[in-house]
C-alpha cells in the first residue's frame, strides 16, 4: 500500500529535529505541503533545506515559540498565509521533563503545561472549525507512553500526556460527524534529538550507536526505534488510507508499554 497525500497542507509543531523532522519528511515526501514550526530559526532552516533537497511539494519555516497563546494565533495565521489552508496538524512540540514530585514548582509545572497541552488547545481551537466547514482534517498528538503507564518520578510530563490523551479523546468525538479525525501517536524510546543531548552529557564515554544498543537491550524488540518508524504512522494517519480511525491512542514503542 502506497501512502498518498497528494494536496493536503500540513503543519507539525517541533518540526526541526527527530521526530517531528521525520513527520514532517515523510508528510512532504507523500505529496503534502508543509509548514515547519520550532523555535530555533537556523535550526529549523536547515531542515527545511533538508526536506526541499528530496520533495517536490512545497516546505515552509515558521519559527515560533508555540507555548505562547499569541505566538500560536501568530504561527498559524502564517501558515495559512504561506499553504492557503491547514488540513493537518501534527502537535508535537515539548521534550520530556521530569523529576521527584516535591521537586516540581509551579514554575516548570507551568511551563510544562503551556508547551505540550495548551499549545494542541489553542493550535486545535484554531484549525478545528475550518476543518470542519471543509469536512475533511486530521490532528495528531504526538504524546508519549507515559500518558497511559505514569511512572514514579514521571511529572510533569506524565501529566501533561495524559491531559493530551484525553483532550484528543474529546476532540475525536466533536470531530467525528465532521470527517475531522483525532488521534493520539505515543512515543516509547525513539532516536531523537533528547537522546543525541543525553549521550552527549555522557563527555564521549561511549558512541551513540553503542548508547542506543545498551537502551535497546532492555525493550522486548531487543533495540529502540526510528523517528522514521514512527513518522511512517503519522503518514497513515493522515491519509485517506486511515478514514476509520479517529479517538484512538497508538503506542509506537516496540512493546514497551504495559497499556495497550
Amino acid at each position: 500500500m502506497e501512502i498518498r497525500i497528494d494536496g493536503r497542507n500540513a503543519v507539525v509543531t517541533g518540526g526541526s529535529l527527530g521526530i517531528g523532522f521525520a513527520i514532517a519528511e515523510g508528510l512532504a515526501q507523500s505529496g503534502a505541503n508543509v509548514a515547519m514550526v520550532a523555535r530555533r530559526a537556523e535550526v529549523l532552516d536547515e531542515a527545511v533545506a533538508a526536506i526541499g533537497k528530496k520533495a517536490t511539494t512545497k516546505v515552509v519555516a515558521i519559527p515560533g515559540d508555540v507555548s505562547d497563546g499569541d505566538e500560536c494565533t501568530r504561527i498559524f495565521e502564517a501558515a495559512k498565509g504561506a499553504l492557503g489552508q491547514v488540513d493537518i496538524l501534527v502537535n508535537n512540540a515539548g521534550s520530556s521533563q521530569r523529576g521527584p514530585f516535591e521537586d516540581i514548582t509551579d514554575t516548570v509545572w507551568q511551563a510544562d503545561l503551556d508547551l505540550k497541552l495548551f499549545a494542541a488547545i489553542r493550535l486545535c481551537r484554531l484549525a478545528l472549525p475550518e476543518m470542519k466547514s471543509r469536512r475533511w482534517g486530521r490532528i495528531i498528538n504526538v504524546l508519549n507512553t507515559g500518558a497511559k503507564a505514569p511512572p514514579a518520578e514521571g511529572a510533569p510530563t506524565a501529566v501533561t500526556r495524559a491531559a493530551g490523551m484525553a483532550l484528543t479523546k474529546v476532540l475525536a468525538g466533536e470531530g467525528a460527524a465532521h470527517n475531522v479525525l483525532v488521534n493520539s501517536l505515543h512515543v516509547g524510546r525513539i532516536e531523537s534529538d533528547q537522546w543525541v543531548q543525553r549521550h552527549a552529557a555522557e563527555g564521549g564515554k561511549r558512541s551513540l550507536e553503542d548508547f542506543y544498543a545498551e537502551m535497546g537491550q532492555t525493550l522486548p524488540m531487543g533495540r529502540i526505534g526510528t523517528a522514521e518508524e514512527f513518522a511512517n504512522m503519522a503518514c497513515f494517519l493522515a491519509s485517506d488510507a486511515a478514514t476509520y480511525i479517529t479517538g484512538s491512542a497508538i503506542n509506537v514503542d516496540g512493546g514497551l508499554s504495559p497499556v495497550v
